[in-house]
C-alpha cells in the first residue's frame, strides 16, 4: 500500500452543504462568507492519523465534520498519558493555540475514518478582526473548553468506571462545544475505550449501569442520551 500524502495535499476546497452545516458560518456577514470560503478546505483522515502534533507550528483552526477524533498528550516526554477530550462531529478546536500564536501542547488523532475541516490562520484572524459575532463564538468556546479540560482533569483522577463513563459521554454530547451530535453519538465501546482509557469490556459494563440509572440508551452503532444531567451529575459509587 502506497504511503499516504500529507492531509494538506488530500484536501479540497468545501462545498456549500459543508459550508452551511458549520456552527459559525451563519454567524458571518454575507461578504466575510465570500471571503473566507475559498480558503476552507476538507479532508479525509484515516483511522490513526494524525491531524495536529506536539510541537508542530499552529497554522489552521480544525473543525470535525464527520468522524470522531481523540486529543491527548500521547508520545509527550516525561508526562503521564491523558486524554483531554475526544472530538465529535460539529466540533472545532485549537483557537487558543492560534491565539497564543504557539506550536500545539497536543495531538490530535482520528479514531476512525473522519472528515475534518481546515481554516488558514490568516482567515481565522480575518473573522477576529472583522466580527463581533464570530468574536463572542470564539470566546464562548475558549470557556467552555477551559471548563470541559478542568472536569477531565478531576475524570483523570477518579478510580470508578461508571463514573468516568458518564463523565467522558457527557462532554461528548457538550451542546455548545459539538453542535453537530444531537442526541446521538455513533461510537463504538472500543472508541469509548480509547477515550476513557478502559477495556472494551469494563465500558460495556458502565454503558449498562449507565442505561439502567436511566442517563442513556445504548443503541446499534452508538449510544443516545436520555439526561445528560444524569451523566454530568452522576457520582463515583462509595466504597464501604
Amino acid at each position: 500500500m502506497s504511503e499516504l500524502q500529507p492531509l494538506r495535499q488530500r484536501a479540497r476546497t468545501a462545498e456549500s452543504a459543508e459550508l452551511t452545516a458549520i456552527p459559525w458560518w451563519p454567524l458571518l456577514e454575507r461578504g466575510l462568507q465570500d471571503l473566507v470560503a475559498p480558503h476552507i478546505h476538507i479532508a479525509q483522515a484515516e483511522p490513526g492519523e494524525r491531524i495536529c502534533r506536539v510541537g508542530k507550528a499552529a497554522t489552521y483552526w480544525f473543525g470535525v465534520v464527520d468522524g470522531l477524533l481523540k486529543m491527548s498528550n500521547d508520545d509527550l516526554a516525561g508526562a503521564p498519558p491523558m486524554t483531554f477530550a475526544g472530538l465529535p462531529p460539529g466540533g472545532w478546536f485549537g483557537e487558543g493555540t492560534l491565539l497564543k500564536r504557539e506550536s500545539y501542547r497536543y495531538n490530535v488523532q482520528a479514531l476512525r475514518r473522519s472528515v475534518v475541516a481546515g481554516l488558514p490562520i490568516e482567515q481565522f484572524d480575518v473573522l477576529l478582526g472583522h466580527s463581533i459575532a464570530f468574536n463572542r463564538y470564539v470566546l464562548n468556546q475558549l470557556n467552555e473548553r477551559l471548563g470541559q479540560f478542568i472536569a477531565a482533569r478531576e475524570t483523570d483522577r477518579s478510580q470508578d468506571p461508571d463514573h468516568r463513563v458518564a463523565r467522558n459521554l457527557a462532554a461528548l454530547f457538550h451542546p455548545q462545544l459539538y453542535p453537530g451530535v444531537g442526541s446521538l453519538l455513533r461510537i463504538t465501546q472500543q472508541e469509548l475505550a480509547y477515550l476513557v482509557g478502559l477495556s472494551r469490556q469494563r465500558v460495556n459494563v458502565a454503558l449498562q449501569h449507565l442505561q439502567d440509572a436511566g442517563h442513556i440508551r445504548v443503541e446499534y452503532g452508538g449510544v443516545r442520551v436520555l439526561s445528560l444531567d444524569g451523566l454530568r451529575q452522576h457520582r463515583p459509587t462509595r466504597v464501604n
